[in-house]
């Protein structure tokens, strides 16, 4: 286990970053927020007279937004620069004085793509302001409103006619959140968590096209010996909290503001716990995401036993932007939970697919990352279009086995996220395109580019789904079809060896090997899980469960053909077994 060492200052906020008590901007991650609750701007003459504006164009004239030498106006100060927007406003003409219209003109337009190109995200308390909260997606569209307006009564003021092209793009905000102050049973040591805010609901503005510093998820979560609670020393202004609910585990997911986008994209994923479902209540798990120091600056997990908690811990750093990081330490710390409880984490896909000829079979692909278990998903898709009903997605990513002598079989399996992360690449256009009014697109025109799609209703999610088939996903051998096991010890080599060829979506290359192919639970308690797999194993084959693989070729043959040939296989199988 490794060992915390000295801790060193920490400094989140650049010189260039803006704190007042209503609005927060930090240009190196491109974050923005509006605290609503502390100030509300609602007609013009608050907008142009509040502390944050002066503090948005300081922001955008000390920048490297702007070239100095382009533009006269912007050598003026803050202070200056509001006041040539106020004349402009009451068509006042001494705001040309020193400047022409188009000088100002291009100034504003270039200041209003400036604050446009931050993510920005209002935020308004429950506890603080009952007036805006019983509201809060009606103050944020007012907001909006206001933002668009104003600019667009400057804009046309300054070029001298009105426009015959409006486009209502979302001026002011993206998203919008409800926060609250719970009370929950923090055991002691863990007091300095109690004072930040919960997030009760979440308004985003689709489609949300965000960005991060980092495209790629690098290594494995390890153990600690700390807690690393007794680490944590942030403040209430610049945490907040997403009570997820990752498959029937709560996990409190304390994340920075920096780290806004993750914050954000969690309400596509996973289920935003409920107020009744938070207060009072202890979690299964809590996460610290954007410490300011772990141990050798890299993601760990503590078992905290006296109060039976996992505890993870992720750091503030450019790596740990990409949203894997949030994903994969929250289901990390949910399979933990599931193994020490009985329980077996599947790392795959899990599908309900209706026939025309009347059946009815539930399939999972299992495999670690770029195995191929969407793309088989699609082929499927794409060969059976007349033949397939209805195709619904249990789990995407990861699910559970869970031992019952009262299921059939004496086994059902249970997912855990709402939504679906996938890469861009993985979707055809059209899936793509007909997402976007819902999606969260993280990084678009970059490798591994990806998407967040809400997938299925939580009450689905965690329901007890029989199991038909399950087929590893190998992507690295050159059969065709797929091939099922003749007895479980031959399936149990093929599982736990977890091999495949790796893509490129994480830090690996060529082939990997990764115990029962699940580098989230089951790799760091291999000898808890064993003994789960064994009776797993033991209880399909004694029910007849489809057990075997299925042949993705995405290792070995970048064309669609041989993965078209397995699915059509695959499809014979499910339709005539």
């Amino acid at each position: 286990m490794a060992k915390m060492k000295g801790r060193r200052m920490f400094m989140t906020e650049t010189h260039q970053s803006v704190r007042t008590d209503a609005l927060y901007m930090n240009p190196d991650r491109g974050i923005a927020t509006l605290d609503f609750s502390k100030y509300y701007v609602n007609n013009f003459y608050n907008l142009i007279n509040s502390k944050g504006l002066v503090e948005i164009i300081r922001l955008y004239l000390t920048s490297s937004h702007h070239t100095k030498d382009a533009n006269g106006i912007e050598n003026v100060s803050a202070e200056e620069y509001v006041a040539i927007l106020k004349k402009v406003f009451i068509n006042d003409d001494h705001a040309y004085d020193d400047f022409t219209p188009q000088e100002i003109l291009a100034s504003f337009e270039s200041l209003y793509s400036f604050y446009r190109s931050f993510l920005r995200v209002s935020i308004t308390n429950f506890n603080d302001n009952s007036v805006i909260t019983h509201s809060f997606k009606e103050a944020d569209a007012r907001f909006n409103d206001l933002v668009i307006r104003n600019y667009r009564i400057i804009e046309e003021k300054l070029q001298g006619f009105v426009n015959n092209v409006y486009r209502q793009v979302n001026a002011g905000t993206n998203a919008t959140l409800l926060v609250r102050d719970h009370q929950w049973p923090a055991p002691k040591g863990y007091e300095s968590l109690t004072d930040v805010t919960f997030i009760d609901k979440v308004m985003l503005q689709p489609p949300m096209l965000m960005h991060t510093k980092s495209n790629k998820r690098e290594g494995v979560f390890s153990a600690v010996d700390y807690n690393p609670v007794d680490h944590f020393a942030g403040q209430r202004q610049e945490w907040l909290c997403y009570p997820a609910k990752v498959g029937e585990s709560l996990i409190f997911i304390y994340f920075h503001v920096d780290y806004m986008v993750n914050g954000l994209a969690l309400s596509n994923l996973f289920e935003l716990a409920t107020a009744e479902e938070v207060e009072g209540q202890k979690p299964d798990a809590i996460l610290i995401f954007g410490q300011e120091k772990t141990a050798g600056d890299v993601s760990h997990y503590h078992y905290d036993s006296d109060n039976n908690l996992w505890v993870g811990e992720v750091p503030y750093n450019d790596k740990t932007t990409y949203f894997g990081y949030m994903k994969k330490m929250c289901l990390t710390l949910h399979n933990l939970h599931q193994i020490y409880s009985g329980k077996l984490p599947i790392h795959g896909s899990m599908v309900r697919i209706k026939f025309t000829n009347g059946k009815d079979k539930t399939v999972v692909f299992f495999g670690d990352s770029g195995a191929g278990k969407s793309e088989s998903l699609e082929a499927l898709q794409e060969i059976a279009d007349e033949q397939i009903v209805e195709m619904e997605t249990i789990f995407d990513d990861m699910g559970s086995f869970i031992l019952d002598d009262q299921a059939k079989g004496g086994i059902y399996a249970q997912g855990t996220e709402t939504g679906a992360f996938v890469r861009l690449d993985d979707l055809s256009s059209s899936v793509a395109f007909s997402n976007m009014d819902r999606g969260v697109f993280l990084n678009p025109e970059r490798k591994n580019a990806r998407v967040i799609i809400p997938a299925d209703a939580y009450e689905n999610v965690v329901a007890h789904h029989e199991i038909d088939m399950w087929v590893y996903a190998n992507n690295y051998s050159d059969g065709i079809g797929v091939h099922q096991f003749e007895n479980e010890e031959e399936a149990k080599e093929v599982f736990i060896a977890g091999k495949r060829k790796a893509l490129g979506t994480t830090d690996e290359v060529g082939m990997s090997s990764t115990f029962f192919a699940n580098p989230f639970g089951p790799v760091q308690e291999p000898e808890r899980t064993k003994p789960i797999i064994d009776e797993v194993f033991k209880r399909l084959f004694k029910d007849g469960v489809y057990v075997g693989e299925v042949y993705t070729h995405l290792g070995t043959d970048k064309s669609k053909d041989a993965l078209h040939e397995s699915a059509q296989e695959l499809l014979d199988q499910l339709m005539n077994s």
